[in-house]
C-alpha cells in the first residue's frame, strides 16, 4: 500500500531538521513553511534557528516590529513572505486556526501552505501539494498533463492516510528532496519503484510535464551613493508595498525597461521574473536626497536586500 511503503521509508530516512523536533507545535510549522517557500531547506534550517531564538512563540513574533523581522530575514528573499509574516502573526497571536479553510483566509498561506499546517501541526487529511509532491506523483502516476498540479491534487487525496496524515504529508516531500530528485533521480533506493509509472516507462526524468520556460525581460536602473565626510552613507526606506516593500534602499531611478547608456559600475541581480542591471553612481550634492544617514559599521542593523548589498559592496 501507498502510504505504508512511505512511512516506513520515512521513520528510517527522515532528516531531523529544527521544526520536526515539535510536530505539535503549529508555530514551528508555519514558520518554517512559510520560510521553504521557494527557498531550500538548508539555507532556511540557520533562520529558523535564529527566529525561534529570538521569538520563541508567535506571541513574540507578534509583538516584533516589521523592520525587526526584516533585518533577520535579510538573505531569505521573497520579502513580501516577511511582511505577511509580520501580519499573521498578530492574527495568530490572538488565535491560531486549526482547519485548512480557516488557514487559507490568512495573509501569506496559499492552498499547500494551509494543507501543510493543517495535516502537520493539526493531524487533518489534507492534500498538501509542493514541487516536490508534484515531482513524486507525476511520476508515480505517469501523469501526462502539462503542468499537472490540479491532476495531482486529485490523486493525493485518496492516498492520504486516516492516521499519521502529518508524517505521510511530510514523507512524500522528503521523498521528492533526497530520492525523487529534479536530476538523476536514484530510483534504486525508492519505496515505490516497483508501481512507478515512469520508472516503468523508463521516462523518469520527463516527468512532470512543464511548459517551456518564458525568457525573462530585463530592466535598468541607476542607483546613487551619497557619503558624508565622516563616511555615513544615505540610505532610504522603500515603500511598504510591492517588490522589497519596507526595505532600505540607497537612492535609485525607477526601473525601466529601456536600457540607457553605461554609467558607473554595473551590478546585475535577478529577480523571480525579470533581471535587473543596475548602474552605480557617487552622488556628490548630500542635500539631493532624504534618509537616514549610516556608518558603514552599522549596515547590518537595517534590513538591506541582497541587490543593495551588491550595490553597496566595497564602499
Amino acid at each position: 500500500m501507498f502510504s505504508n511503503a512511505l512511512l516506513a521509508w520515512y521513520d528510517k530516512n527522515q532528516r531531523h531538521l529544527p521544526w520536526r523536533l515539535s510536530p505539535s507545535n503549529p508555530y514551528y510549522t508555519w514558520l518554517s513553511e512559510i520560510m521553504l517557500q521557494q527557498t531550500t531547506v538548508a539555507t532556511v534550517v540557520p533562520y529558523f534557528y535564529k527566529f525561534v531564538e529570538k521569538w520563541p512563540t508567535v506571541q513574540a513574533l507578534a509583538a516584533a516590529s516589521l523592520d525587526e523581522i526584516l533585518v533577520e530575514w535579510q538573505g531569505l528573499g521573497y520579502y513580501s513572505r516577511a511582511r505577511n509574516l509580520h501580519h499573521c502573526a498578530k492574527l495568530l497571536a490572538e488565535r491560531f486556526p486549526t482547519t485548512e479553510e480557516e488557514l487559507l483566509k490568512l495573509p501569506g498561506i496559499g492552498p499547500y501552505t494551509a494543507a501543510a499546517i493543517a495535516s502537520i501541526a493539526f493531524g487533518q487529511k489534507a492534500a498538501a501539494v509542493d514541487g516536490n509532491v508534484v515531482r513524486v506523483l507525476s511520476r508515480y502516476f505517469a501523469i501526462p498533463t502539462v503542468n499537472p498540479v490540479k491532476d495531482v491534487k486529485e490523486k493525493l487525496l485518496p492516498l492520504v492516510p486516516e492516521k499519521r496524515c502529518g508524517d505521510f504529508t511530510q514523507s512524500l516531500m522528503e521523498l521528492g528532496a533526497l530520492i525523487c530528485r529534479p536530476k538523476s533521480p536514484l530510483c534504486s533506493a525508492c519505496p515505490l519503484q516497483k508501481e512507478c509509472g515512469a520508472y516503468a516507462l523508463r521516462r523518469v526524468e520527463e516527468f512532470p510535464l512543464m511548459a517551456p520556460k518564458q525568457k525573462l525581460p530585463t530592466r535598468y536602473a541607476t542607483a546613487f551613493i551619497l557619503k558624508r565626510e565622516d563616511g555615513a552613507i544615505l540610505l532610504r526606506k522603500r515603500p511598504p508595498q510591492g517588490l522589497l516593500g519596507g526595505m532600505m534602499e540607497v537612492p535609485t531611478t525607477s526601473w525601466e525597461e529601456t536600457p540607457h547608456e553605461r554609467k558607473g559600475r554595473r551590478v546585475r541581480h535577478t529577480f523571480t521574473h525579470f533581471h535587473l542591471e543596475v548602474d552605480v553612481c557617487h552622488h556628490k550634492d548630500i542635500l539631493a536626497f532624504e534618509g537616514t544617514w549610516v556608518q558603514p559599521q552599522e549596515l547590518k542593523n537595517y534590513a538591506l536586500p541582497t541587490l543593495m548589498k551588491k550595490i553597496l559592496k566595497g564602499e
